[in-house]
């Protein structure tokens, strides 16, 4: 077995979703093909997974593959190819993503799923992702693609549609879904036990339709009693998702931080008092970056002065996505997929995030039907972004960025249309040699 991961400097990730397979009795024994473009990232998660793998005690192999001429022999055999990467890291790509919007009066959160930060990362990172494609589909044509980069929407998306690449991706905000809400309303914590939930939509925006307690009890009646109390309390910092459920019936997936984005309703220049109001926490990602770096920094030299304690297996669904192709046995998991009819009020071509049943034949989206229409309208808003985005990376018209910049619900809704054109150029020509050229 030979697992391959893509961007392995992300050493964090990396260190949870290899030591979830060498949890794994099936995986543990496998080849790691670790591959990054930065040496000192490399090696600082090969040193980091050669400690888990002794305290372990499995018989894991850890290889390591450092620049794009080795990229090939990094995939070369691979079953499954797990992808973490980040083009443009955050200096000087997330940087520019925030800072030139800026300078045009659009403020952001986060940026890496959907407005102009997410168009900007997806349009840098989708010739990254073509060159992984014609790779993998030459020495290991039958490997499973884990995507677990963001924008996951316009990245699966594309790989689904325009490569050969048998694709998933994979966020884990479905497997916390129901667990967010009922902390946010300080519910009892047992209701999780045995519960039943049904999550379709797209990713970071997919509904909470059904949460019914195990006994089939439907537990929406409590929680919209609860939301208005909630909302009013100004410690409160998950209010855009429970506005969520006043407003459109159903609670989301992703984080208030990340949603305060998706949509026209909470990051207004014009109400600068929202901000306050919906603890809305602009620039919350590069604050997160900044911190990240020098927390990964200190933690680093604390583990080689104190030891790997030995991994317990995560929540994330890579290990068990592997587990179970390998050994047949079912397992369910919220992936994203393409549509195709699984919901019946959204686009053919859209990447959706629906309930997937993993096999030994691989991983099948399970038929939703429709979704609420007022879900499926707001999804649309982000569809939009999301397909003229990826035509844009395909065809390299700039017209095709700005139609995407212009139909983003938040750009939209703080700039005029010649703005938001002035800005995309500008955004372009600041990003120089991340992206390829546009007529």
């Amino acid at each position: 077995m030979k697992i391959t991961f893509m961007g392995a400097g992300s050493t964090v990730f990396a260190r949870n979703v290899i030591g979830d397979c060498m949890c794994t009795d099936e995986l543990k024994d496998s080849v790691f093909a670790l591959y990054d473009i930065d040496g000192t990232r490399l090696e600082e998660s090969r040193v980091i997974l050669e400690a888990i793998k002794n305290t372990v005690g499995c018989n894991a192999k850890i290889e390591c593959y450092l620049g794009v001429e080795n990229r090939k022999e990094a995939l070369r055999g691979a079953n499954f190819v797990v992808d973490a990467i980040q083009v443009g890291l955050y200096d000087p790509c997330t940087i520019i993503d925030f800072e030139v919007p800026k300078k045009y009066g659009l403020r952001q959160t986060i940026a890496d799923t959907l407005g102009i930060g997410g168009i900007m990362r997806a349009l840098r990172t989708i010739p990254v992702l073509k060159d992984f494609a014609d790779d993998i589909e030459e020495v290991c044509p039958d490997a499973w693609f884990l995507n677990y980069t963001n924008p996951m929407a316009m990245l699966a998306g594309y790989m689904q549609r325009y490569t050969g690449v048998k694709t998933i991706g994979l966020c884990h905000s479905v497997q916390c879904c129901a667990s967010s809400l009922i902390q946010t309303l300080g519910m009892d914590e047992s209701l999780l036990d045995g519960h039943k939930e049904l999550i379709a939509g797209i990713n970071h925006m997919a509904w909470l339709l059904e949460f019914k307690d195990k006994n089939g009890r439907d537990l929406y009646p409590e929680i919209k009693a609860r939301i208005d109390e909630k909302i009013a309390d100004p410690n409160c910092h998950n209010k855009v998702r429970l506005e969520y459920i006043k407003n459109f019936g159903y609670y989301c997936t992703e984080s208030s931080e990340h949603n305060a984005e998706y949509n026209m309703f909470y990051i207004k220049s014009k109400y600068p008092e929202l901000i306050e109001k919906y603890n809305i926490p602009l620039d919350e990602y590069p604050r997160r970056c900044v911190n990240q770096i020098a927390g990964w920094k200190k933690e680093y030299e604390e583990l080689l002065k104190s030891g790997v304690k030995s991994p317990t297996r995560s929540q994330e669904y890579a290990s068990y996505i592997m587990q179970s192709i390998v050994t047949g046995n079912p397992f369910k998991i919220g992936g994203n997929v393409l549509n195709n009819g699984l919901i019946t009020n959204l686009p053919k071509e859209a990447c959706v995030e629906v309930p997937c049943l993993v096999d030994a034949q691989g991983i099948h989206g399970c038929h939703v039907g429709a979704l609420p229409v007022q879900c499926a309208a707001m999804n649309m808003t982000n569809i939009n972004v999301q397909l003229l985005t990826i035509e844009a990376a395909v065809t390299l018209k700039r017209e095709h960025i700005y139609q995407a910049a212009m139909l983003d619900p938040h750009t939209a809704s703080e700039l005029d249309i010649d703005t938001i054109k002035k800005m995309v150029d500008d955004l372009i020509e600041s990003h120089g040699d991340y992206l390829p050229k546009y007529h």
